[in-house]
C-alpha cells in the first residue's frame, strides 16, 4: 500500500489507522466531519470532497459509523423500535458508506492491486446473531455488508485487482463503545489499527466481497 484515503479519519479507529499506515510509510489522506466538513449522510458533500482529490488510492478505508445517534441507545426489545432512530442508523451506517463507494471507485486504479474496506461489525451478521436485540444497528450493519458484497461483484468487472471487503475491528476502547463493552474483551485503538492494517495489507483480489474480523477470520453473512 502506498496511497491511502481514510474516510472518518478523526474518529478513534480512523485516526489510529491513519497513524499506523503513516508509520508503515504509506501516504495518508484523511477526511472527516470535524476536520474537513465531510458529511457522509449527504451525498453532495461526499461528491464534493472526493472530487477535490488528485491521483489514485490503492487503499480506501471507510471508518465512519456510530452505535448511538442523538441519544438513541440500541434497543433491547422490538417494543423500543423508533422509526427516526432506525432512519438515522441507516443514513450513517449504511447509506453513507454506500455513497462513499459510489463516488470513490473512480479514485481506485483499474489495473493495480487495491483495497476498499468498510468498517462493519460482527453484530451485523445474521448467521452469527444468537442474542437478538440492537435492531436498528444490527440491521444497518447487515445492510452495509450487502452493499459491500454487491459492490465487490460489480467492481470486479472493471477493477480485477481490487479487494472490496467489510471488516470487524473487535471491541475497541473508544467513546463509541464505552457504555456497551460490558464483559467483552477490548483492545486499544492502536492495537485494533495494527490488526486491521495487517488484514488490509494481506488481502488479495480473490478475497473480494467477504466479511472478515481483525484476525482475518471470515464472518458469516
Amino acid at each position: 500500500m502506498e496511497n491511502a484515503l481514510i474516510i472518518g479519519a478523526s474518529g478513534g479507529i480512523g485516526a489510529a489507522v491513519a497513524q499506523e499506515l503513516t508509520a508503515r510509510g504509506v501516504q495518508v489522506t484523511g477526511l472527516s466531519r470535524s476536520a474537513d466538513g465531510l458529511d457522509v449522510t449527504d451525498e453532495a458533500s461526499i461528491q464534493e470532497h472526493l472530487s477535490r482529490l488528485d491521483g489514485s488510492f490503492d487503499l480506501i478505508f471507510v471508518a465512519t459509523g456510530a452505535l448511538e445517534i442523538d441519544g438513541a441507545a440500541p434497543e433491547k426489545s422490538i417494543k423500543r423500535l423508533d422509526p427516526q432512530a432506525m432512519m438515522d442508523q441507516f443514513r450513517l451506517n449504511t447509506i453513507g458508506p454506500a455513497m462513499v463507494l459510489k463516488h470513490a471507485i473512480g479514485l481506485v486504479p483499474r489495473k493495480e492491486r487495491a483495497v476498499m474496506a468498510v468498517l462493519s461489525a460482527r453484530v451485523g451478521s445474521i448467521g452469527d446473531n444468537g442474542l437478538g436485540g440492537w435492531y436498528s444497528y444490527r440491521t444497518a450493519k447487515a445492510a452495509v455488508n450487502q452493499i459491500v458484497h454487491s459492490a465487490a461483484i460489480e467492481f470486479a468487472r472493471t477493477h480485477k485487482e481490487l479487494a472490496c471487503v467489510a471488516l470487524h475491528p473487535g471491541t475497541v476502547e473508544t467513546d463509541f463503545t464505552a457504555k456497551y463493552a460490558d464483559s467483552h474483551p477490548t483492545v486499544t485503538p492502536e492495537v485494533a489499527a495494527k490488526r486491521l492494517c495487517d488484514v488490509m495489507a494481506s488481502l488479495t483480489p480473490e478475497e473480494t466481497g467477504r466479511f472478515y474480523d481483525y484476525a482475518k477470520k471470515e464472518i458469516p453473512w
